[in-house]
């Protein structure tokens, strides 16, 4: 069939390694995460999708996409990285919570606990990738909040989606304004788990223009991530440090 119809996408692949992964028990599936380099264009259509999804507000960007340019004029180009939470397997950002609020979860993903966290910025500080942000409750309409480019945007109310509630980890935090979760938080990428308990991708994966995102189960042999991240191209940012990232990058 794939001879008349073309390959399959590696998203069809994908989900269908997700609900197989999904019929394990928790501890049993380790979630993981491959960039391929050679095929991200810098769209940030990923950043775009997840601060939707996540409904980030002003200063808090799960998923930012780095952009460095390489060469000697007139021979130059770009190349472009996209770093989400690393989930590293060692991180530096647990073991300095002074009240436990962000620690490994038997998926191996690294999570942290709203109503545990108390603000304090260690995490932020620890960590070597800067994949953390701190949520100060700003909103789009905050006149003195700067956006994309200097722009100002001058309404004064919140619309009703600033005011919608956010949706991660299972459950609803409202952003009433008010001094309260995830307000005042530490945040980060978590893959989406919301969505992959769900049955879905994350978000960055099945936005991906190029399809240079790829999500599974390394617990599973046969999976798309197990394959790719054994080749002898696959790197890990900053493995000096020995923090064992869980994200990949094909080079």
């Amino acid at each position: 069939m794939h001879e008349v119809l073309g390959p399959q996408d590696v998203l069809v692949r994908m989900q269908e390694e997700l609900q197989r992964a999904l019929k394990k028990k928790p501890a049993e599936r380790l979630w993981k995460m491959v960039i391929d380099l050679r095929k991200c264009v810098g769209c940030h259509a990923c950043t775009i999708a997840c601060v939707a999804e996540n409904k980030l507000p002003p200063g808090v960007v799960y998923r930012p996409v780095v952009e460095r340019e390489i060469g000697v004029y007139p021979n130059v180009s770009r190349a472009f990285i996209p770093r989400p939470c690393l989930q590293c397997a060692e991180p530096p950002c647990t073991p300095v919570c002074p009240v436990n609020a962000t620690y490994t979860n038997e998926e191996g993903v690294v999570v942290v606990d709203y109503e545990q966290c108390i603000g304090c910025r260690y995490c932020l500080n620890a960590c070597p990738y800067s994949a953390r942000t701190s949520d100060f409750g700003h909103m789009y309409v905050n006149k003195d909040v700067p956006v994309a480019e200097g722009l100002i945007v001058g309404r004064d109310e919140a619309g009703e989606y600033e005011r919608a509630a956010n949706y991660e980890y299972g459950q609803e935090w409202k952003r009433s304004g008010k001094l309260q979760s995830p307000v005042g938080n530490a945040r980060k990428c978590h893959f989406c788990l919301h969505r992959v308990h769900a049955g879905e991708l994350p978000a960055c994966v099945t936005t991906c223009i190029g399809r240079s995102t790829l999500f599974g189960d390394a617990n599973d042999p046969d999976s798309l991530v197990s394959e790719l991240i054994t080749l002898p191209n696959a790197i890990r940012l900053r493995e000096e440090l020995g923090t064992e990232p869980k994200v990949y990058y094909l080079v």
